[in-house]
């Protein structure tokens, strides 16, 4: 079911384009002014805080400003939802509550029958809400080894609505063919979606490779100091809007202005930041790789990284997170993991500060162990998010801990 009235009230004023209005600009300059314009009655540079709930109407179903009610639409919102579409190479952004409630309303389009083709080497809340909500209604899933087109072209089906992909993956840190997949489920009548989580707009542009929705948990680098959770969907498809603010504005899972306002302020540092992420988990990467107690680095800038050729085509960098496997046992993993100074031991990631933790224990337990396994997530395996901290210190800590480690 599809209401025109909802998604119109999306634009109210109505916006210009995000892509015309930022043709001339590049990725830095619309990080901080796409979707930003000086408040016109005051002048103020930084975007209001729209707070209110409700809004004025000069007739019945005629507002006066082109809102009605901040569970539709909200002036703090529609500017980040532009933000973020103009950096995505998108026409138009919705902004969820979390990562978690866009995936929800992506879902949400399914009906009993339906299937999704997905990577096997996805974050546990992915694979939690696929098998443990969605597949009970009938929607069924299969997740495969994403890197090899052929066996995602293997398991499409006629009923196939969705092949959903991470790349980089969470927490393999493989790296997807989005263009090949994508012409591979647009032959087979189905969209891809891409979690650009990890790569951000500012290191890969999904939409641009061919992929039909963009979506992103906003808690990680977009909003990038660990203080706000949110979550998007990016597209270009008129129709695709309009069913996704349908059922957005129906069960109401927006975005509140305080967290919008936050993201904005976000993502103006974006680029300055990805560029030290990016430097910093280099710089450990190699270090990693070259230590005697490290069995396996998996870092897409890494020469050994099995996809580290296609990563250089299909990103501009290659991001701020490291995993590894150190030889021992699951104790000495969780040795490290607890026993670092700098780098605090808790689940998320993407903010200034660098965090560390074992997956199978803490982000991806929601996973089957047998699962996991095959996937090649092994219980020792650590990922690191690395902060903009001085890399010395960064890589200090490591040397000192690993050393300790039993």
């Amino acid at each position: 079911m599809r209401v025109q009235a909802d998604t119109a009230s999306l634009y109210p004023f109505p916006p210009k384009n995000p892509m015309t209005r930022a043709t001339n600009h590049r990725f830095e300059t619309r990080a901080i002014h796409a979707g930003q314009e000086s408040d016109p009655q005051n002048g103020a540079v930084m975007t209001p805080i729209y707070f209110s709930s409700t809004f004025e109407q000069d007739a019945p179903a005629k507002p006066r400003g082109g809102y009605e009610y901040s569970r539709t639409s909200n002036p703090t919102r529609t500017a980040l939802q532009d933000n973020l579409a103009s950096l995505e190479g998108a026409s138009w952004g919705l902004a969820y509550a979390s990562g978690l409630a866009a995936t929800n309303a992506l879902l949400d389009r399914l009906v009993p029958g339906d299937h999704v083709v997905a990577a096997n080497d996805l974050y546990g809340g992915s694979y939690r809400i696929f098998m443990s909500v969605f597949h009970r209604y009938g929607i069924e899933f299969d997740f495969v080894d994403a890197t090899d087109p052929a066996t995602v072209e293997a398991k499409m089906r006629p009923r196939t609505r969705y092949v959903f992909l991470e790349t980089p993956s969470n927490p393999l840190l493989s790296i997807c063919n989005i263009r090949e997949l994508a012409t591979i489920a647009k032959k087979n009548g189905a969209l891809t979606i891409v979690d650009n989580t990890f790569a951000t707009p500012y290191l890969q542009t999904p939409l641009e490779l061919g992929a039909d929705l963009v979506m992103h948990s906003l808690t990680k680098y977009i909003g990038g100091h660990s203080d706000v959770v949110g979550g998007a969907v990016m597209g270009n498809d008129p129709a695709l809007l309009e069913d996704l603010a349908f059922y957005q504005n129906a069960v109401g899972a927006q975005m509140g202005p305080m967290e919008a306002f936050l993201f904005l302020r976000g993502i103006k540092t974006l680029p300055v930041r990805m560029d030290r992420h990016c430097a910093n988990a280099q710089r450990i990467a190699e270090s990693l790789e070259g230590h005697d107690r490290v069995e396996r680095v998996l870092y897409p800038g890494l020469p050994s990284h099995a996809q580290h050729a296609l990563a250089g085509r299909q990103m501009r960098n290659f991001g701020g997170m490291v995993s590894f496997e150190l030889a021992g046992t699951v104790e000495t993993a969780n040795h490290v993991a607890t026993e670092t100074q700098l780098f605090t031991l808790a689940e998320s990631l993407g903010g200034v500060e660098s965090l560390i933790e074992v997956p199978a224990s803490m982000t991806h337990a929601s996973i089957p162990a047998a699962e996991r396994e095959k996937a090649g997530l092994r219980d020792g395996l650590v990922r690191l998010s690395v902060g903009i901290e001085n890399v010395e210190d960064l890589l200090e800590d490591l040397e000192r801990t690993i050393a300790a480690a039993p």
